[in-house]
């Protein structure tokens, strides 16, 4: 799906917590998440904590859309 996504010119971030699944399948800016039950988040953490968490993996995600690539890349910073 991200595959064909991009082909229409428009680029997608794949967040994932497997990073070898989405090389895989071929998606080309792939951030990686927390866990498999939570890929956004953490219940373990206090309110706050999570909110931070999830806010610098949505700019993460946004800095990959801005980024060109020309090969898979894994936006791990």
């Amino acid at each position: 799906m991200v595959k064909e996504i991009e082909r229409t010119g428009i680029p997608v971030v794949h967040m994932c917590t497997v990073v070898p699944i989405s090389l895989t399948v071929g998606a080309n800016r792939i951030v990686p998440t927390i866990a498999i039950p939570y890929p956004l988040g953490d219940p373990a953490v206090s309110l706050e904590e999570e909110k931070s968490i999830r806010r610098n993996l949505v700019k993460k995600a946004l800095k990959a859309l801005e980024t060109e690539v020309e090969d898979q890349t894994v936006f791990e910073d």
